[in-house]
């Protein structure tokens, strides 16, 4: 769409259409230029508790190369990559940046989502590795690549899952070695395929006649957790690790709308491990992009990815239960474009009872959202896609989803459910091609309701409310809580939502989470160059927001370069754990070493000096 005079018309009486009854969710006063109002308290509970209160000294934003947290807080590192979870294992090598062996036994790459547990005693964080920071991990030759096979073992060694046991020693949480329950999920480790998809021609390969017992797990981004205590780990970018030895290979539609070029991005798999190369095993990529769970309280399982929940770029799994006690599994698909969906299993879920299939059988929906704040799921199977089988379905969901015409998202990133309400709240992070291109499948990405703005480079937070507080409902209320924008550079909509201001400007909001108390915690993942849109926006950074009076406050900002990601709490709820991913990652930062060391990827734990909870 070109972004003429026009187009800034139809988009003004778009959003005046409709945001007038329920703008924002924040504060009384109108958006520039469009008169908008908002009425308070329209989801709000009865009464808010005084613990929601932001109650902190917000943090300005700053280019600083740490953490910064409000005065009467503290934070210490927990974790980095490299660091041994055995006593056999290697201490970390700065020269080398470890190897093969010395990896399987560590803290994995680029911590992401993470979930806490608690058997008995024991503390655990089960915590995913998302992808390999190649300049980093083989900085310490010329080619800053890999190039031997065993560098390509290093780095499948260096992503997944790690779950590790923490305790706490005079204020200072650190990995408890040699626990039994520490163990490395990596890119070798056999899994069980469950579903529609499992065993059939799609994903049979020569390495697995059956089909139904894939070998890793990929690019594993946001998290999840079950009312059963597993825990759900999500495959995103899987795309980016295969490639094709053959250059004349013909790749399908499927494929290329799922982003798998002839080339990777550089990790060299498929020069070393041939499951990666697509021209000799080309279905091995559809074993990859699906919600992976995991008994993080039994070593010896195996971990299992669950087709009936779609195959597409999982960024989080948030999980609910129905009124009629089904599960339910909200999650979005992390590209340009793409949709958001829901499952609902087919079992009913018992606390007492044994769950661990209920992911196994249910209904997969996608989201069409209409400008009139309503929405509605609509259900994906064989006869609605007019596709050949549930299965296909389940493997190519993008283009089933296509099919039902869902609509086009903002890059729908992490989703949290509010734990006193049913509100849903979910991370448009950006969409620098809203209004300008389609999706890889063609679908138009026009400005509309729910994605109010062409060229979306600062991003958005949406929530829904199902009918009658039923997430098994299919019709939902919608609105938007947050539009981030910069007041310094910008006034109208670029600006932001009228609970943006000076103090607290951010863009691509990506992680997201709720505590105890009902707080949103938004973590970024955007551009931190402090220039230009982003003026006086700093590094990347976590906020934390009063959802029913729609205050948001900085609350930390991460070291250079780096993307905050990932957090969970202590079971007293006096720690809290942030992630915090790939600092320099184009060089500019010695996080968390300092002086002249390199840069790793590493879990914090932050705490009140008073004591009290913090989540």
């Amino acid at each position: 769409m070109p972004n003429n005079q026009n187009t800034a018309t139809d988009f003004s009486l778009i959003l005046d259409n409709v945001l007038r009854r329920r703008q924002l969710l924040i504060g009384c006063g109108a958006l520039s230029g469009i008169g908008l109002t908002w009425t308070p308290g329209v989801w709000a509970m009865d009464e808010i508790p005084s613990e929601t209160t932001l109650d902190f000294e917000a943090v300005p934003a700053n280019l600083l190369d740490t953490v910064t947290v409000p005065p009467g807080h503290t934070w210490h590192v927990v974790a980095s990559w490299g660091d041994p979870l055995w006593s056999y294992g290697e201490c970390f090598n700065e020269e080398t940046r470890g190897s093969a062996h010395s990896q399987k036994l560590a803290f994995g790459d680029n911590n992401d989502g993470m979930e806490l547990f608690v058997s008995n005693t024991r503390t655990l964080l089960a915590v995913n590795n998302e992808y390999v920071n190649l300049p980093v991990m083989y900085g310490n030759r010329a080619s800053r690549a890999p190039e031997t096979s065993e560098d390509v073992m290093k780095g499948q060694a260096a992503i997944g899952i790690t779950i590790m046991e923490i305790s706490l020693f005079n204020g200072t949480w650190s990995i408890t070695k040699d626990s039994p329950l520490n163990r490395r999920i990596t890119a070798q480790t056999p899994m069980k395929l469950t579903g529609p998809a499992a065993g059939t021609k799609l994903t049979i390969t020569d390495l697995d006649p059956d089909g139904n017992l894939p070998l890793g797990t990929l690019n594993n981004c946001g998290s999840g957790r079950t009312p059963w205590n597993t825990y759900l780990s999500c495959e995103e970018n899987f795309n980016l690790f295969f490639a094709s030895s053959d250059r004349e290979h013909n790749l399908s539609e499927e494929c290329r709308r799922y982003g798998i070029r002839k080339n990777d991005r550089g990790y060299s798999w498929y020069s070393h491990d041939e499951r990666f190369d697509i021209a000799k095993h080309p279905n091995e990529v559809n074993r990859f992009g699906y919600i992976v769970e995991i008994d993080p309280l039994n070593p010896s399982s195996l971990p299992k990815k669950h087709s009936a929940l779609g195959r597409f770029k999982h960024e989080n799994a948030s999980v609910v239960v129905s009124k009629d006690n089904r599960i339910v599994v909200y999650m979005g698909d992390d590209e340009r474009g793409e949709f958001l969906y829901r499952f609902i299993s087919d079992s009913i879920f018992h606390p007492d009872a044994d769950n661990s299939k209920i992911l196994e059988s249910g209904s997969l929906y996608v989201a069409k959202f209409a400008d009139n704040e309503r929405g509605k799921w609509v259900e994906l199977t064989a006869e609605s896609t007019g596709m050949a089988s549930q299965a296909e379905v389940c493997v190519h969901t993008r283009k089933a989803g296509s099919i039902v015409g869902a609509t086009t998202m903002d890059r729908p990133e992490w989703i949290a459910a509010h734990p006193h309400d049913e509100a849903i709240y979910c991370c448009l992070t950006n969409n620098k091609n809203r209004g300008r291109k389609t999706n890889a499948g063609g679908d138009k990405t026009s400005v509309d309701g729910p994605n109010p703005r062409p060229n979306n480079i600062y991003g958005h937070i949406i929530r829904w409310r199902p009918d009658e507080d039923d997430h098994a409902n299919s019709d939902f209320s919608w609105d938007i809580f947050a539009l981030a924008g910069n007041p310094h550079v910008h006034s109208g909509l670029n600006a932001g939502s009228p609970n943006i201001n000076a103090t607290n400007v951010f863009n691509s909001p990506d992680g997201l989470a709720f505590d105890s108390l009902g707080r949103l915690w938004i973590q970024t993942d955007g551009n931190y160059s402090n220039e230009g849109d982003f003026f006086r926006m700093g590094n990347n950074q976590m906020l934390v927001a009063d959802t029913n009076a729609g205050e948001i406050k900085r609350f930390l900002v991460g070291p250079r370069e780096c993307e905050v990601t990932g957090v969970t709490w202590s079971t007293d709820r006096k720690t809290m754990f942030v992630g915090i991913q790939h600092p320099g990652e184009r060089g500019h930062s010695h996080f968390p070493g300092g002086k002249q060391s390199i840069p790793r990827s590493s879990i914090i734990a932050i705490s009140r000096d008073d004591g009290k909870i913090i989540g």
